[in-house]
């Protein structure tokens, strides 16, 4: 009998977004009319209403026909759900977003948001519910209705967001109460794949139309983002990349203006040693002369089991700099970073309609893209750099890479460094801009930012990147870009990194007695080294020995690197011994001879790229498909990235990260743009835009934008009101 009444129960649960839908059905469909979705013969969405809402109502509607569990499972990450799908091995996770995100907050940031902005975010959940009721058979795994608040939770559209800085393992050694888990070996040991984007700007000066060109090239993991184009009767025309389940176009570009953002090397997360004093119930921290109340707030984690749902719940500790997030030397350590959902939701949407330099800085002047760089250009000529948007004024006596004194009221943030207060540009006179995760001050060559004029913490670079010599190789005292030029020089195949570091091999070699037992086993391989140009192609030989040498030694130094408080990277070009180089490229020899039959491997046959199945997590196979890649790790300085790695059971690298969507636009009278996108626009297997532009992607071979309608004209696949 209890089993019966479950079971009716249930049945009465899941019958009530149905029923909430239905009621809303009538003003959906009504909605849906005044939109119209164009696909293009790659499956992109160009999306056109009346008004902004009806864009935004119809972007998320085709966002969820392409792919609805990438958009569903991005909230689940957003509003820390993820465990009531994944189960318990996602409790802290949750955990760790639940500290920051509270829906009850969210819900009244709605209600206290401009009506605009109210109207944007209800056309959001109208879309994505509109599209649950026309498509029954697709069963979310846990959010079975979409509110308009939800679009708070997940309001900025970098892939790492600054939330996701504070360290699980530390997180639930507090508040799970458990020792800090060891890391493990193999963790410690791989060599980790940087992150990061590239952008440049190109001013009239140095191009061939005098119209100025963008470059757009986000490293993402792949598929972390959708293309599609936004239009309205209110002003509204943008295109580019926009993150799954967000209404706004992330990075790209209008008929006047475009940006790009990069991740920044910004210091602008803090965290606080607190003095904690245990008081009855309770406790209290020091601050200054006082003892203040330490605030306790419960958390619940919901989690899926084996059979059916449990609960964990939490006591979180917080000061008025942030929550307690971790534990060191016997003081508890409060986490301080931006916390302001609704303006960075503003200003995501509003850089969107910017035209202008002065609109588009007026949007930075809200200071919540706080992870990023900003790279922008305009068709009035216009290219700047705008670095670091969020970046609190601090005391630059304190070192704020590490923990603070909490106790010191020096310690606490004095507002936030004004737009004109960071390093920038505008016009620089060298014609040109670039940023590659890189420190600002080689952003515009001899015209940067000087770094004497800037506290320490707006970057905590210490170097420049191999990227970055490159980005100035191709772009310093050059004139007449245009497009083509620009594409090929976002994939020029030279490979800095390894300038530094085969000189180092070869001498290493040469000066090795005749007697070292390598010797003669490495002769052949050396010589091939020896008269390699540094530059990738799927053809060179060279390139694969060259990479999994420097994989190989990049792990085999890691513990002397960690030592000496240096990155892998910097050991390897500076500090690996003339024996560690030489038994790393005998390593790499054995291994691409164990794997593929010979040492002289070409690149293209073991760098891959395939995309076989909708999990968001790809897995990979030697058996199956897949196309050869000439572009490497951005690691050894390739602009074009592609992080590829094997797998316990491949042979083969198979890529993962890196380029996602790339993108060249011209500015004048008219824009004009050339794009690709990793594998296609679709998520499902079954879809020709699944992989339909892989081998572009592979090839770097950017196709053209379709941005005003005539362009479309001969190249609509499907043109159609949602819910048709």
């Amino acid at each position: 009998m209890k089993k019966l009444l479950l079971l009716i129960v249930l049945a009465g649960v899941s019958a009530v977004p149905r029923a909430a839908a239905d009621k809303d059905a009538a003003a959906w469909e009504k909605q849906a009319q005044g939109v119209t979705i164009t696909r293009d013969d790659w499956g992109i969405p160009h999306v056109t209403g009346k008004t902004d809402a009806d864009a935004v109502f119809g972007v998320m509607y085709a966002q969820a026909e392409d792919d609805f569990n990438r958009v569903e499972t991005n909230y689940l990450n957003s509003m820390g759900r993820l465990a009531e799908a994944e189960g318990q091995a996602e409790i802290y996770r949750d955990l760790r977003m639940k500290m920051f995100i509270d829906p009850a907050e969210m819900k009244a940031q709605f209600q206290n948001s401009p009506d605009w902005l109210k109207t944007l975010m209800t056309a959001y959940a109208d879309g994505l519910n509109y599209y649950l009721y026309k498509h029954p058979q697709v069963k979310p795994r846990v959010i079975t209705h979409f509110e308009p608040w939800m679009a708070l939770t997940f309001s900025e559209g970098s892939i790492g967001g600054d939330i996701e800085r504070v360290n699980l393992n530390q997180l639930e050694a507090f508040y799970g109460r458990t020792p800090v888990k060891a890391t493990p070996a193999d963790e410690l040991n791989r060599f980790v794949e940087p992150t990061g984007s590239n952008g440049a700007a190109i001013a009239p000066s140095n191009t061939a139309s005098h119209h100025a060109l963008l470059l757009i090239n986000p490293h993402t993991s792949f598929y972390f983002r959708a293309e599609a184009q936004m239009t309205s009767g209110e002003g509204l025309n943008a295109y580019g990349a926009l993150t799954w389940g967000q209404f706004f176009i992330y990075q790209g570009f209008n008929e006047r203006a475009g940006w790009m953002h990069t991740s920044s090397g910004v210091d602008n997360i803090d965290e606080y040693l607190e003095t904690v004093t245990k008081k009855g119930t309770g406790f209290t921290y020091r601050y200054g002369s006082e003892d203040r109340a330490v605030t306790a707030t419960t958390i619940t984690v919901p989690y899926k089991t084996a059979t059916g749902m449990d609960k964990k719940a939490f006591t979180i500790y917080r000061t008025h700099h942030g929550p307690v997030v971790r534990e060191a030397g016997g003081k508890w350590v409060s986490v301080r970073l931006m916390e302001e959902p609704l303006k960075a939701l503003q200003q995501s949407y509003l850089r969107t309609k910017a035209t202008n330099y002065k609109a588009f800085k007026q949007t930075m002047e809200l200071h919540t893209n706080s992870s990023n760089n900003t790279i922008y250009a305009d068709a009035d000529g216009s290219i700047a750099y705008f670095h670091a948007n969020f970046i609190p004024k601090r005391d630059a006596a304190f070192d704020w890479t590490k923990p603070v004194d909490g106790s010191n009221p020096a310690t606490e943030w004095h507002g936030v460094m004004s737009v004109d207060e960071t390093p920038g540009l505008l016009n620089p006179a060298t014609g040109w801009l670039y940023n590659t995760n890189n420190w600002p001050w080689s952003a515009a060559g001899p015209n940067s930012p000087k770094k004497a004029d800037y506290p320490a913490y707006v970057d905590r670079g210490v170097e420049e990147s191999p990227r970055g010599f490159h980005a100035l190789r191709v772009l310093d005292k050059k004139k007449d870009f245009t497009v083509d030029s620009l594409i090929a020089a976002a994939y020029d195949s030279y490979l800095p990194a390894f300038e530094v570091l085969m000189p180092r091999l070869l001498k290493a070699y040469d000066a090795a007695p005749a007697s070292h037992p390598l010797k003669t086993k490495l002769t052949a391989q050396i010589a091939a080294l020896r008269g390699w140009d540094y530059r990738w192609s799927v053809s060179s030989v060279p390139t694969a020995l060259a990479v999994y040498w420097g994989e190989d030694l990049g792990r085999r130094v890691g513990d002397e690197a960690r030592k000496a408080g240096v990155t892998a990277d910097h050991y390897m070009m500076n500090s690996a011994t003339a024996e560690e180089q030489l038994q790393s490229l005998a390593a790499a020899s054995d291994k691409l001879t164990a794997d593929f039959g010979k040492w002289n491997t070409p690149w293209g046959d073991v760098n891959r790229f395939q995309r076989l199945t909708a999990d968001i997590v790809q897995p990979f196979r030697d058996s199956g498909a897949s196309l050869p890649v000439g572009f490497t790790s951005s690691r050894w300085g390739s602009l074009a990235s592609f992080g590829a790695r094997s797998y316990p059971d491949t042979k083969k690298m198979y890529g993962n990260t890196g380029n996602s969507f790339v993108a060249v636009v011209e500015f004048g009278d008219k824009v004009r743009a050339r794009a690709v996108s990793a594998g296609g626009e679709s998520g499902d297997p079954k879809s020709k835009h699944f992989t339909d532009q892989a081998e572009r992607y592979s090839t770097g071979n950017l196709r053209e934008v379709y941005f005003y309608p005539g362009q479309l004209t001969g190249h609509t696949e499907r043109r159609y009101h949602p819910g048709e």
